[in-house]
């Protein structure tokens, strides 16, 4: 795990169906609520579909270039049918059960991420997901009570990038009540991250006083982040999940 690395650019071999799917079972024994299993994956290897997708993952290369990309989906229409068909009346149209399937997947694809990377596979997690999830729904004929949370791109590596940066760990532990962090302990946890060339650069490229500036200025605005957070809560209605 300390080695892990984020892979973006992949070789021309091709991902074996039957390591895939040997993966995605192994990856089934991951912790469930209620033993439901609220996920399904869509695998998707036709340059047709990576095409249709790419937009929706603002355009990043290795959408198009991975052998396979694999949209994890909160799923709780397949639970729902099943306790339709078996006289039983089910209650899963709501933001709770989105939030429980949502976790389900999250888990269940974490557990298939450790596993694809056992194997010499390399992968990028797509946080773009959830930013344009209408867009990403309708390439996918998703129907009610499905909905994208996480997507994979995954591939044999054609690179060796250096490991990202990480805070140290008191940056997140809080002995048995929350402390909240203070301007000095803001500098301690941040200062190793701060002072590294690359962030440094990241800085002065972006014509910027601080690194903190560059995540809400450029990366992550409120303008974008309450756009996007519009079509969000647009998309969690349409699948009928509010």
């Amino acid at each position: 795990m300390k080695n892990r690395r984020t892979i973006r650019k992949y070789s021309d071999k091709d991902i074996d169906n039957q390591l895939l799917n040997k993966l995605l079972e192994e990856a089934e024994r991951t912790q469930t609520m209620g033993n439901l299993q609220l996920y399904s994956v869509i695998v998707t290897r036709s340059e047709e579909m990576k095409e249709k997708l790419a937009p929706f993952h603002f355009n990043q290369p290795m959408v198009k270039e991975a052998p396979v990309v694999l949209t994890f989906c909160a799923d709780f229409r397949r639970t729902t049918i099943w306790a339709e068909n078996r006289q039983a009346d089910p209650g899963y149209d709501n933001f709770l059960s989105f939030i429980n399937a949502a976790t389900d997947t999250l888990l269940y694809c974490q557990s298939f991420c450790n596993l694809a990377e056992e194997t010499g596979l390399g992968l990028c997690y797509l946080g773009t997901t959830v930013y344009l999830p209408n867009e990403i729904i309708d390439v996918l004929q998703l129907p009610k009570l499905v909905f994208p949370v996480a997507t994979i791109t995954l591939g044999w590596p054609d690179e060796n990038p250096s490991l990202t940066d990480r805070l140290p760990l008191r940056a997140i532990i809080h002995e048995e009540v929350y402390h909240d962090y203070t301007p000095e302990s803001i500098d301690d946890i941040y200062a190793e991250k701060e002072a590294l060339e690359e962030n440094k650069h990241f800085v002065e490229i972006n014509h910027k006083q601080t690194l903190a500036q560059v995540f809400t200025d450029c990366r992550y605005t409120r303008s974008d982040n309450e756009a996007m957070s519009k079509g969000l809560i647009e998309a969690l209605k349409k699948q009928g999940f509010i």
